[in-house]
């Protein structure tokens, strides 16, 4: 089984947390990995073609070029 918790901050993680992992994985051996989450802007940076789009859709609202989705009815 395999587990991502994505979490605000580190004060997040209280006894109810450890406890929900204890009854999710009881009986099993476990690997806690613990990293920096990336924000969403340098994810999308970080990519050349998605770069490439998030800044042509920067572009594009800049000069007004909005596309207006209305839910179907």
């Amino acid at each position: 089984m395999y587990s991502t918790f994505h979490l605000k901050s580190p004060a997040e993680i209280n006894a109810d947390f450890v406890e929900a992992i204890k009854v999710a994985f009881k009986g099993k051996q476990i690997v806690i990995t613990v990293e920096e989450a990336e924000d969403d802007t340098s994810y999308l940076l970080s990519k050349e073609n998605n770069k490439d789009m998030l800044l042509k859709s920067i572009a594009q609202a800049n000069n007004g070029e909005f596309i207006v989705f209305k839910p179907a009815e």
